[in-house]
């Protein structure tokens, strides 16, 4: 008999490098994606060396999380035999599974790697459970669904595949214009293949129309001076409707920005895994402290259930949100007899069209919950980091995700001023950081801590010291050693953030 693997959901974090691996675990990741120096979708980074992933793994299987490793390039007939030895030197570094979209990688893999886990990546474009059962049925443990499926299709995928076959949806970060991100738009332009971890971006670019007989002269496509980009798409931000895809079958949730820096993945990491803390206390899995009190699981009807059919909706209604039919209500009060106010009488649509269902088929439903409530101070933080305008992604039919035609650049209302060193209790109390950007007396600083609010922290007028104990007025050359007095104890490695005066400066 089939014992679950999966006793939380899980919060996968992105990393760039070594230091990123370990920053997101030490934020509360259960598990990192980073690529290697070949065959990964992301070449702007610095990647892992096969010794980065011995230690990364040590240092995550030492925590409790996991590491997995990207081999999803669609490789041309020259890199096969080099993707095999590859493959074959990954095996023995310590790392616990592969996220593959070529089907060709995936069966050399399970030939000269089978320890190793098989994750299917989005760009293999799954988008039915047909192709997931397929996928299993040849050694996939996880298949990641095609960025583009709403909830009520990850519904579907999830009552109609095994439950040890783990769904990976994505929850944060940039998104592709293109399908999944199988994108020609960069090889293309500028020659650099987007599928084999070169994309230029050309889709953040900004664009107007030239007349063939008038060279020289830019006409705006839409009605602005600066030109439209055509092509940019919003951020995602699901952090505040994770309930609804843990509910709808969601066992990964998957955080995007290999390529972001370790206070990005250090914020969302701790955000999101606060939040599914929250989710498991409010569902009534776990208690405050994380003792579990009831075993996890979604809420998806699954085929053979036997009250599949009183919850199936019929070819011209749709599955309400839990929270919009449901909030407020205690977990387990709605009877089956109740379960009509669960139907809107409104056709479920796809992501681009109204839906005609065939004759026979039955929508999988999930059962009512209340909403889970986050605090303030949490729903904040991923508008702390650089960020596009966000959406929900494709998840909500009615609210998709849209492009901003006006600007391509980041907001960023935060700026990272410094990261902590040590702590004395010398003197009251004595913190010394590596600066990153100027910090003066009166400055109001948050400290990012893991699993918890950020610390508030007003700089002092006076007892800011260089790295030689010198007095100093203000702290003004990043990438030096300084300290200054502070009560609190704060870890060490913790971002010092602080509130930019120009919120619309472009990021890096």
């Amino acid at each position: 008999m089939y014992v679950q693997r999966r006793t939380r959901p899980e919060v996968l974090a992105p990393a760039g490098n070594l230091r990123g691996l370990k920053t997101a675990v030490d934020y509360g990741a259960d598990a990192v994606y980073c690529g290697g120096k070949a065959f990964g979708m992301r070449s702007a980074p610095k990647n892992l060396s096969l010794a980065d992933f011995e230690e990364g793994a040590r240092y995550a299987h030492e925590r409790g999380a996991r590491v997995y490793v990207t081999c999803n390039v669609l490789p041309r007939n020259s890199e096969v035999e080099a993707i095999r030895e590859y493959l074959g030197q990954l095996k023995d570094t310590g790392v616990d599974a592969l996220i593959v979209s070529d089907i060709g990688v995936m069966m050399t893999a399970r030939e000269v790697a089978p320890e190793l886990e098989l994750h299917v990546s989005t760009q293999a474009g799954v988008t039915n459970y047909g192709a997931a059962r397929a996928l299993y049925d040849l050694g996939a443990r996880r298949v990641v669904l095609a960025r583009e499926m709403d909830l009520q299709a990850v519904r579907d995928i999830r009552a109609r595949i095994p439950d040890d076959m783990d769904i990976e949806c994505f929850v944060h970060g940039s998104m592709c214009m293109a399908f999944s991100g199988r994108c020609l738009f960069s090889n293309y332009l500028t020659g650099r293949d987007g599928n084999h971890g070169e994309c230029a971006q050309p889709c953040r670019w900004k664009y107007s129309i030239v007349e063939e007989k008038r060279p020289g002269r830019y006409y705006p496509i839409e009605q602005t001076e600066e030109g439209a980009y055509l092509f940019n798409s919003q951020d995602m931000n699901m952090l505040e409707h994770l309930d609804d895809l843990i509910d709808s079958g969601a066992t990964s949730l998957k955080i995007e920005g290999r390529s972001k820096s370790a206070y990005y993945i250090a914020a969302m990491s701790n955000a999101y895994k606060t939040a599914v803390n929250a989710y498991m206390v409010q569902r009534g899995f776990e208690d405050g402290r994380g003792n579990a009190l009831a075993e996890f699981h979604d809420r998806v009807v699954r085929l053979g259930d036997p009250d599949f059919d009183e919850f199936a909706a019929s070819p011209d209604v749709v599955t309400a949100h839990a929270d919009q039919a449901f909030c407020g209500v205690p977990d387990g009060t709605v009877e089956p007899d109740d379960l009509s106010y669960h139907a809107r009488s409104t056709r479920r649509k796809s992501n681009t069209a109204a839906e005609i269902l065939p004759d026979g088929w039955h929508h999988a439903a999930v059962r009512p919950a209340p909403h889970v409530e986050l605090p303030d101070w949490l729903t904040e933080e991923p508008y702390k980091v650089a960020h596009r305008d966000y959406s929900t992604g494709f998840y909500y039919p009615e609210q998709k995700v849209t492009q901003r035609t006006d600007r391509a650049g980041y907001f960023r209302s935060w700026l990272v001023v410094g990261e902590t060193l040590s702590w004395s209790a010398d003197e009251g109390g004595r913190l010394t950081i590596m600066s990153r950007n100027k910090i003066e007396p009166g400055q109001h600083i948050e400290f990012l801590l893991a699993g918890q609010p950020p610390l508030d922290y007003t700089v002092p007028g006076t007892g800011l010291r260089d790295g030689d104990g010198n007095p100093v007025e203000a702290i003004n050359n990043p990438a030096h050693v300084f300290s200054l007095p502070c009560p609190h104890e704060v870890p060490a490695n913790t971002a010092m953030r602080s509130r930019t005066t120009h919120p619309t400066l472009k990021a890096e």
